[in-house]
C-alpha cells in the first residue's frame, strides 16, 4: 500500500483572481502628466467659452 503523505493545501480565496498581478500594462503615465494634460484641456476649454462664435 502507498503512504498517505500527502500536503494539504489551504483554499485559494474563493476563486477571486488577482489581475494586478498578472498584467503589465504597455504605457504608463506619472501622476503628475496626468494633472498637467488635466490643467491644459481645462485651459482649452475656457479659452473656447471665451474667445468662440457662438
Amino acid at each position: 500500500m502507498a503512504k498517505d503523505n500527502k500536503i494539504q493545501m489551504p483554499s485559494s480565496g474563493a476563486g477571486i483572481t488577482r489581475y494586478f498581478d498578472d498584467y503589465k500594462s504597455k504605457i504608463e503615465f506619472k501622476p503628475e502628466h496626468v494633472i498637467v494634460l488635466v490643467i491644459l484641456v481645462v485651459i482649452i476649454v475656457i479659452a473656447l467659452h471665451l474667445f468662440g462664435g457662438a
